[in-house]
């Protein structure tokens, strides 16, 4: 990860950002990390114990499921898929982002003095 960026301000957005993966396609872990990494052009890395602790949390919040993939490259893996529920919070998590960014900048940016 960049060290620009704190890990500290991403920490609180990772069920949204799992999410946002989740909205293209159904994954399994390694391929989330894979796209997280894609997606922000090699500038966050998504370790696996974040990983794993957030897919538990938005299973058991209704927000994902989880299924068994077939054998067919290799060993069973677990697929994610984001349930209804979930699509509903990841808008209104999007929606909420924009306006707490929108405020934070107003906050601590000069300009208006």
């Amino acid at each position: 990860m960049n060290d620009s960026i704190s890990s500290d301000l991403i920490r609180g957005h990772i069920d949204t950002i799992i999410l946002r993966v989740l909205m293209n396609s159904d994954n399994y872990g390694y391929e989330i990390i894979k796209a997280i990494s894609l997606i922000s052009n090699g500038l966050y890395e998504l370790k696996e114990p974040s990983l794993y602790t957030s897919l538990k949390r938005l299973e058991k919040g209704n927000l994902i499921q989880s299924y068994w993939g077939d054998e067919s490259q290799g060993g069973r893996r677990k697929y994610y898929k984001i349930t209804k529920r979930g699509k509903e919070i990841y808008s209104k998590s999007v929606a909420d982002w924009k306006v707490a960014r929108d405020l934070i900048s107003q906050l601590i940016e000069r300009g208006h003095d």
